[in-house]
């Protein structure tokens, strides 16, 4: 996975910083690029003992955004679950001195396991696959378990009003998105199907879920955690970059949009469904509702009334997402047909979301009478 170095860095500097602040590292040390980490360059290191370590630092330059890339709030973040029942890779050290390697970075543990981008893990056994899973979602009810104030991390945001706050940044956000115009054609992106009716919808308190407040990743599913290399459980968490404190739903909601998207014709369209995930398709899979269950067991809390409603605001904020992409295009700013392509799915993606809004209110309209 880790490969030629693709964003120098000065490597005679690091080991001197290393050399003096993480004695657990010996130097010299070896340095690969890995593959992903787009976002954060991410660097193995193998020092003098064959020993593997990961440095994530600020990518270079001048930064479109002063709240992205915050690699600082990584390491607090796994550093403070260290002392936790949450699996997580040991962080050593977090470096702020830009005249080390010209942008602040962290190290942390190499974690010597399984990394899956399939969500179906076709790779394994039906029992292994079941037990991973069980693990994938136990581990996630584990950390939103952890009081941030017990560990000191009360102040990593706000204590409540996650899916409000959310609402309004992505209404704005599509408003202004919908104003772009192609440079070619002079046609606008346009709105979003269904955009007001789905942010009155979300807004609403009485559809609203109860608001609770814990630590959420941002990005947890399958291919952001790494499982033993021979038991079917989970060694860690990675890709801490969107973590913050908010509603734990949202964070299952991304665990579970697999399943979600199976379910759609709309995400069949456009490609955007694991048919794995389909009733039945794959041996050893859980479905969607025991996978609930366990979550539920092991967090304290029970998200079953409100799993659709956090399934659409999900989807919503996809198209959102495919929106942008649009924007973008037209603007010439991502000239690549791939997002092109990204883009045109906002209205499959939109029409998604609309028909998961239908579900939710349609089951509890019944549940009323």
């Amino acid at each position: 996975m880790a490969g030629a170095v693709r964003q120098p860095i000065d490597v005679a500097s690091l080991e001197r910083y290393i050399a003096s602040n993480v004695p657990e590292i010996a130097v010299p040390v070896d340095v690969k690029q890995f593959g992903y980490g787009q976002s954060n360059p991410t660097y193995q290191l193998t020092d003098k003992n064959g020993r593997k370590y990961v440095m994530r630092k600020k990518p270079p330059g001048q930064l479109l955004s002063k709240t992205a890339h915050k690699v600082d709030r990584e390491y607090r973040i796994i550093h403070a679950l260290e002392k936790t029942d949450v699996p997580v890779p040991k962080a050593f050290c977090l470096c702020q001195d830009e005249k080390v390697i010209g942008t602040d970075f962290y190290i942390m543990e190499f974690l010597d396991g399984r990394i899956f981008e399939d969500p179906a893990i076709p790779e394994v056994t039906p029992g292994e696959r079941t037990k991973m899973w069980h693990s994938a979602v136990t581990t996630l009810a584990k950390f939103h378990r952890v009081v941030p104030k017990s560990v000191g991390m009360e102040s990593f945001g706000k204590p409540s009003g996650f899916y409000d706050r959310q609402i309004k940044t992505f209404n704005t956000i599509s408003k202004a998105q919908a104003e772009a115009v192609d440079k070619d054609t002079k046609v606008p992106v346009g709105k979003i199907p269904h955009q007001d009716d789905m942010v009155a919808f979300f807004s609403d308190a009485k559809t609203q879920p109860k608001d609770r407040s814990s630590f959420v990743h941002g990005d947890y599913k399958i291919d952001n955690v790494v499982f033993h290399k021979t038991e079917p459980r989970v060694i860690g968490i990675l890709d801490w970059e969107m973590s913050t404190i908010g509603h734990p739903l949202s964070d299952l909601n991304n665990l579970l949009m697999p399943y979600v998207s199976a379910s759609s014709e709309e995400a069949m369209k456009i490609g955007r469904a694991n048919t794995a995930f389909q009733p039945g398709a794959t041996e050893g899979l859980p479905s969607k509702e025991q996978l609930i269950s366990w979550y539920a067991e092991t967090a304290g809390w029970d998200p079953k009334a409100d799993v659709t409603w956090g399934d659409a605001f999900s989807t919503y904020r996809g198209a959102v997402i495919m929106q942008g992409i649009a924007a973008r295009y037209a603007l010439r700013q991502a000239s690549s047909a791939q997002a092109q392509a990204y883009g045109s799915q906002m209205k499959p993606y939109a029409e998604f979301a609309w028909d998961l809004v239908q579900e939710y209110k349609n089951t509890h309209e019944k549940a009323r009478l």
